[in-house]
């Protein structure tokens, strides 16, 4: 196993697998729009063929969560769909495939970490779509994993990090909820993480019995509210700006979409599995700020 196909080129996960796949001694094979779209088969299957892949890693989503609520239908051509025709491209080659799916595919009311044998529940239109491609993955290919996440952030791209950023340059004080849980992950971190796994089948071997679902997300819990504040104590250290943050409830803040109030995830069979884990987010935070004042 050497050629790695990561999709959803430019995005944050790929982006962070596009670094750690080399220096593990991988190829990493990046496709993304618009010479790959899911919305156009045919490109993904001219793609499959040209490449020729030895394993596969689904980063490409239609990430829009409000939006998704709008258009269920194009979040499911993306998210369901997609997977789909890459688990059916992927059996016939005769190689494993990552998924990568999320915590909003629970509705939060467990009042404590998720097992990856709780029942899922998803309430939203993104959180439908990203379960229904967890099921078309599994039903293309059997040898397929898929890696539940939640509050992904990177140096580049939309996250909740570089939001915040940007607003303390624009606001003395923010106003952030503080009833939502999660563990914030770093996009960096979470492609070690893969990667790891990758190794770990590349030097022993696919076994049937790797198969299924697992949670990988930073260590730790928190919420919005606590991340802000973490951030921007680490801004203020290197002489950045650190606007008061208020805390506040999901009610004062409606949205479009219903997120889960509590989706910790609990990553032990990920740790008993593989001897993966990924850091604590703070750690993550740590590391993505350095990437972000070097940048």
């Amino acid at each position: 196993m050497r050629r790695i196909l990561v999709t959803g080129r430019g995005g944050q996960l790929a982006t962070g697998l596009e670094a750690a796949l080399p220096a593990e001694g991988f190829e990493a094979l990046l496709v993304g729009q618009s010479e790959f779209e899911f919305d156009k088969p045919e490109t993904v299957i001219a793609a499959f063929a040209a490449l020729k892949p030895d394993a596969v890693v689904n980063c490409a989503a239609w990430t829009a969560v409000d939006a998704a609520e709008d258009d269920e239908a194009g979040a499911f051509r993306a998210n369901a769909l997609g997977p789909a025709l890459l688990g059916r491209l992927s059996r016939a080659a005769g190689i494993p495939i990552i998924q990568i799916s999320t915590d909003y595919v629970f509705d939060g009311l467990k009042g404590a970490p998720y097992l990856e044998s709780d029942l899922p529940n998803p309430i939203s239109a993104y959180g439908r779509t990203k379960l229904a491609g967890e099921w078309a993955a599994q039903a293309a290919n059997p040898r397929s994993i898929i890696l539940r996440t939640a509050w992904v952030f990177a140096p580049m791209g939309k996250n909740f990090l570089r939001t915040m950023l940007a607003l303390g340059e624009q606001r003395p004080e923010l106003r952030v909820v503080a009833d939502q849980w999660g563990s914030p992950t770093a996009a960096p971190d979470l492609a070690d993480a893969i990667t790891a796994i990758l190794a770990r089948l590349r030097d022993h071997g696919w076994r049937d019995d790797l198969a299924g679902t697992y949670h990988a997300t930073g260590g730790g819990f928190t919420h919005w509210h606590s991340f802000a504040e973490a951030i921007f104590d680490l801004n203020a250290q290197h002489g950045g700006l650190r606007p008061k943050v208020h805390a506040i409830t999901t009610a004062d803040y409606p949205t479009k979409t219903k997120r889960p109030a509590d989706g910790r995830l609990d990553n032990g069979k990920l740790a008993r599995t593989f001897g993966v884990a990924l850091p604590p987010w703070e750690a993550g935070l740590a590391r993505v700020m350095a990437a972000l004042r070097q940048s």
